[in-house]
């Protein structure tokens, strides 16, 4: 990489993180063109950046607001084109016979 700067500051190590995290869902980072892998780390600089700007929020700090919904909605797009979609989490309870036979199998 041709840019320098602290490899260890907590901003370098959350930028680390989440190329990782999202190099995984994508089917882990040897799979991913360079392209993508581009991509991934525009996302993460992105997100980063969002997650100060989060922090100065929370403590009241005044944020350049325009700044901050215009990097989200980049955020959004570059994660659109990477195929990273939002996908819910089934919740529904299993029927009485079906968590049944999952306790039992379990007990054995």
């Amino acid at each position: 990489m041709f840019v320098e700067g602290d490899a260890m500051s907590p901003w370098a190590r959350r930028w680390r993180d989440l190329v990782a995290l999202h190099a995984s869902d994508m089917g882990g980072a040897e799979t991913l063109s360079e392209a993508q892998v581009s991509l991934v780390k525009r996302v993460a600089t992105i997100e980063v950046e969002l997650e100060q700007m989060d922090g100065k929020l929370s403590m009241g700090e005044k944020v350049d607001l325009d700044a901050y919904t215009r990097a989200s909605g980049h955020l959004r797009r570059i994660l659109d084109s990477l195929g990273i979609k939002r996908t819910a989490r089934d919740i529904t309870p299993p029927d009485l016979k079906t968590y049944m036979a999952a306790k039992r199998e379990a007990a054995r």
